[in-house]
């Protein structure tokens, strides 16, 4: 379970790096605006990423 939790995370870096890696500039404006977005937004975002997130464990499973 450990290793799998590890390996999750690794990976989540690695996705989470490519962007920045490839385009800073578009990376950068995307991170600008998030910033500028209402709390009420940002957790609507979160709430559907984790539910994106549940809905491929569960697909894959």
């Amino acid at each position: 379970m450990t290793v799998a939790i590890l390996s999750a995370f690794a990976l989540m870096l690695v996705l989470e790096g490519i962007l920045p890696f490839l385009a800073p500039k578009l990376w950068r404006e995307m991170f600008r605006r998030a910033t500028e977005l209402a709390d009420g937004q940002v957790r609507v975002m979160g709430l559907g990423s984790m539910a994106l997130g549940v809905g491929l464990l569960v697909m894959f499973k």
